[in-house]
């Protein structure tokens, strides 16, 4: 890889102040001068698996990272504020080997790949408790899988020799690119993190540390690895490798049964679905069983989240996606010359206005917004009279409210979800801000700054309007291997078993608060399916209203050749430019550039993803 003796010495500098990337705050250990040696002792290789925890900071919850796993898909779009740049790019399918965005797994997971090399290496010879060099060892192979699958659902074939021999430790400077043959690296690929991931899924804890609901105020590592997301990690990796070029026989067969692993045994695993859909993501119960594994940020502590300048910062380690899918509420309704929200309430997140949900999600995913309470408990339709004022001045706000009939936590924006509707409260009179679907902001008709804005990332405890978020980033739950299960039945031939698992998540799903037995009933009844109904597509659609901004949906329709299908079928935006290269992202242009050939064949062009040179 280009320069990853670099990447070698960023690790090491990192190490020093990562602490325990779960402890309540980061302990700085100042070092003048590293060397592999401190990788052989027991707190050297500590340290070393924290950065590499902290490392998949640059994977979920950035700028970059957000944008490349939504925009261009069937689910999102890019916003109004965006006119130029890596999101107009990926979201219109004119994407060069130079876009932003695609750094950011290419120019990060090495550093982390590299450093699990370097502890898998040294680990074996540590002195220290041969259970916990096992859990040690079993945390960098879940980690190491885990950013070598961003990089092949992205990429393609991606070297897993980095100069020193495949999987191993490199710390001197490479200038070779091993990822031709492209499907013999592949496979090596796939093989790889399925080795990773089976020792993972039997070394690593049995259960996630940490009691269901705890915070990590006290200390403890509520999101250390364990079992259930090394199961979890291992039937996707199998799922997608069956879609691949390098595909097997047995991979639905054994995606099937791994899912199931974890589904059967959930008590062993002390994991499980919660009843009610809307306490999935909700801001305080971040630590819930049916959780996997987040990638961790804590509240208030912008040091320890290694973020430096919030109101600036969007990239690097930082969570922003509280902010990025927000629609433009902020002083869009005067009553009288009274603004009803004039600034930006904490709870409503800074408006960046980068990503918008496509047609498809509101008309087409959730076309069932009464039976199923996944679209409420995902999507914000309705701001309130909010500030962030206090003391004297929101004591004069409220009086300059009364004046006009208003007072905090009334209605200040609603988007009713049919046409009819908003006609009816027009027709009413009523003096907040109505918004129909016929007028929510697409980029064709750009009536309004207005759209159903996802709210999954919600982050009222924060330092400020313009602060980014300390909560954790979810990155798997248990309701994603159910459908991971019910994918692999179908392609293995018994979709009646995914019928069952769907229908789960349905029922679930029925649920809302305050329903009588009798309206329950009626409700899971309307959202069970059957055999006729189990297609791929029904699949992807079911993903969208159980999974939908997760940051998960372009590789889900990429790796399974839908990609093209459903962004000219959705997304009015990407339609006319996507095509069938476009499942695999460019190989960034500065890698390119830096190959030395061991042939020495100037065609470096040889090594780039077809479509893109």
């Amino acid at each position: 890889m280009k320069s990853t003796y670099q990447f070698f010495i960023l690790l090491l500098a990192m190490v020093s102040i990562t602490g325990s990337s779960c402890k309540k705050a980061l302990i700085e250990q100042p070092y003048t001068a590293f060397t592999t040696d401190y990788y052989k002792t027991e707190g050297g290789l500590q340290s070393a698996i924290n950065a590499v925890y902290a490392n998949m900071r640059y994977d979920f919850g950035p700028l970059g990272a957000v944008g490349l796993s939504n925009v261009g898909t069937d689910e999102f779009t890019f916003g109004d504020q965006v006119t130029s740049g890596q999101f107009l790019e990926l979201g219109t399918y004119q994407i060069p080997p130079t876009n932003g965005a695609i750094l950011t797994p290419w120019n990060r997971n090495y550093n982390g790949i590299n450093l699990c090399n370097a502890i898998l290496k040294f680990a074996p010879d540590v002195a220290m408790d041969d259970n916990r060099r096992n859990v040690l060892m079993a945390e960098a192979r879940y980690l190491r899988a885990h950013l070598y699958l961003l990089l092949v659902e992205h990429f393609g074939a991606v070297p897993i020799d980095l100069g020193s021999g495949d999987l191993q430790f490199t710390e001197v400077p490479y200038y070779g690119f091993n990822r031709l043959p492209f499907n013999d690296i592949l496979k090596k690929n796939y093989q790889a993190m399925i080795d990773d991931l089976t020792f993972a899924s039997q070394h690593l804890p049995v259960q996630r540390p940490g009691s269901t609901n705890a915070s990590p105020s006290a200390g403890n590592s509520s999101f250390k690895l364990a079992q259930p997301a090394a199961l979890h990690l291992l039937a996707k990796v199998y799922l997608f490798r069956g879609y691949s070029a390098v595909k097997e026989a047995t991979d639905f067969k054994n995606a099937y049964t791994t899912a199931m692993e974890l589904i059967n045994n959930k008590a062993k695993y002390g994991t499980d679905l919660l009843p009610d859909y809307g306490q999935v993501h909700k801001q305080g119960n971040d630590y819930n069983r049916e959780i996997l594994y987040s990638v961790e940020r804590l509240a208030l502590n912008n040091a320890a989240n290694e973020t430096l300048d919030p109101s600036t910062d969007f990239a690097n380690k930082v969570n922003i996606a509280n902010n990025l899918f927000n629609a433009n509420y902020q002083n869009q309704i005067t009553v009288d010359g009274v603004s009803l929200i004039d600034d930006r309430p904490l709870i409503y997140g800074r408006p960046l206005r980068q990503f918008a949900p496509t047609r498809y999600v509101s008309n087409t995913a959730f076309s069932d917004k009464v039976n199923d309470s996944r679209w409420d408990h995902t999507f914000r339709t309705l701001w309130k009279v909010n500030t962030v004022r206090t003391g004297a001045d929101l004591q004069a706000f409220i009086a300059k409210l009364a004046t006009i009939g208003f007072k905090i936590g009334d209605t200040a924006i609603y988007l009713p979800l049919t046409t009819a509707r908003a006609n009816q409260l027009v027709a009413a009179g009523k003096k907040y801000k109505i918004v129909g679907p016929d007028d929510w902001w697409t980029n064709q008709t750009k009536k309004t700054q207005l759209y159903p804005n996802l709210k999954k990332y919600d982050d009222s405890l924060r330092n400020n309007p313009q602060d980014v978020s300390g909560r954790p980033f979810i990155v798997s739950k248990l309701s994603e291997t159910y459908l991971t299960a019910a994918e692999a039945a179908m392609q293995d031939g018994h979709p009646s078993d995914a019928v069952t698992l769907i229908n789960v998540l349905r029922t679930r799903a029925a649920y809302r608060p305050g329903l009588t037995a009798e309206q329950l009933a009626q409700r899971v009844a309307a959202m069970q399916i059957g055999l006729s109904q189990i297609t791929l597509d029904f699949i992807l659609d079911e993903r969208t209203r159980e999974l939908c901004g997760e940051s998960l949906r372009w590789a889900d329709l990429a790796v399974r050749n839908k990609l093209v299908d459903r962004v000219k079928s959705y997304n009015p935006d990407g339609a006319a430019n996507v095509q069938s290269f476009h499942n695999l992202r460019p190989i960034p242009q500065d890698q390119i550039n830096s190959v030395v050939d061991p042939g020495g064949d100037a065609n470096r062009n040889k090594y780039q993803n077809p479509g893109y040179y």
